[in-house]
């Protein structure tokens, strides 16, 4: 197969922006439709509770934010403590999953994207279940040919973001383009991520690889030689090593996401390097609590959860007809162009691409 074959070269989309836990971001109450809520605690009620008082235990990545409010509300609305245990990124914790088929470590996990799920489902690391919620809306972001396996909570818009502050504070221009970071001087204000084991660092990679064709490789090259630093993950980047992040770092531009600039002021996302990513939860296959497991999976598309993830992990719901906080649409910026890739492709060439991204950049 050729290695561009079945990519989507720079698309337009429709629909919305982007991402992840800030500290001191407080939760807004939003209401909710009667009919999205009867739902729920249908679905609730429908389940066993045979497992009522126990622990389910969530692996989840290192971004995993949610208010303790809406935490606590599983709890009251099933009886069961969730324990939620997170490391590491997206790679890291599909790698987790797939290397533990039907001895998992925990019951559910959540936070595997669109470019990282074909591992733990090729490894069938992952139980089949589908929650009756997920016609609300989640359901149109299903893994082709895996819909029972793993179920879409969010989505955003991986992107390169700039620090408009730190480019004004010196007199200088900002990179306009992806395709700048190629020039030295960007590159080595650059922080980006490894796709290895990183999802934003593969969208990225992905990003690349569809809208450069056979020059992807001589781009990475050129962005490493003049000195951009690669980093495992996200939190690493953005709130290290970025100059608008909590570390107040030397770094002013980062791989993040096209919705960051609505919880940091004086930023802003280059809407010409996005890539769709879905994150999606799945029951653990081998789980000694796979009723409990279930009703997690119910609770994260219940609007408790979808209401609650703009503010906490800044990103979009996939439910339908649920509120967004006010303004969000203006602060999170909507890509007017996107590259995107089928899941069946990623998982065909992403070792391929890999390969010859570490040969590219020298790791």
């Amino acid at each position: 197969m050729n290695q561009l074959q079945g990519v989507n070269e720079l698309q337009p989309v429709g629909g919305t922006g982007r991402r992840r836990g800030w500290a001191g971001i407080v939760s807004r109450t939003i209401a909710l439709t009667v009919g999205v809520g009867l739902a729920f605690t249908t679905a609730v009620a429908c389940a066993d509770e045979s497992t009522a008082g126990g622990e389910v235990t969530l692996l989840t990545h290192e971004s995993f934010e949610l208010p303790e409010s809406v935490i606590d509300g599983f709890r009251q609305e099933t009886g069961l403590t969730l324990k939620i245990v997170r490391s590491g990124d997206a790679g890291q914790l599909a790698s987790t999953v797939s290397l533990t088929p039907g001895a998992p470590k925990g019951d559910a996990v959540y936070g595997i994207d669109n470019t990282f799920a074909s591992r733990p489902i090729e490894a069938g690391a992952l139980e089949s279940y589908v929650s009756p919620l997920a016609a609300g809306g989640a359901a149109e972001y299903a893994v082709p040919g895996a819909a029972d396996q793993l179920t879409a909570v969010d989505r955003g818009d991986v992107c390169l973001n700039i620090d408009n502050t730190w480019y004004e504070s010196r007199s200088l221009t900002p990179p306009a383009s992806f395709r700048d970071l190629t020039k030295p001087e960007y590159a080595s204000q650059t922080v980006l991520t490894d796709p290895a084991t990183s999802s934003p660092g593969t969208a990225f990679l992905l990003t690349t690889v569809g809208a450069l064709g056979d020059g992807w490789q001589d781009y990475w090259k050129q962005v490493v030689g003049g000195g951009a630093t690669i980093v495992s993950g996200w939190e690493v980047a953005y709130n290290q090593l970025f100059s608008a992040g909590e570390g107040k770092g030397d770094k002013p531009i980062v791989l993040s996401y096209a919705s960051s600039p609505a919880a940091t002021p004086g930023t802003s996302a280059l809407l010409d390097s996005c890539f769709p990513q879905v994150e999606y939860i799945g029951v653990l296959k081998g789980t000694r609590n796979s009723t409990g497991a279930r009703k997690l999976v119910d609770y994260m598309l219940s609007p408790a959860v979808q209401s609650a993830l703009p503010e906490s992990m800044y990103v979009y719901p996939v439910q339908r007809d649920v509120a967004l906080p006010e303004g969000w649409p203006a602060r999170a910026a909507v890509p007017a162009w996107m590259s995107s890739m089928p899941p069946a492709t990623i998982a065909e060439n992403r070792e391929s691409w890999l390969d010859q991204w570490r040969a590219a950049v020298g790791r």
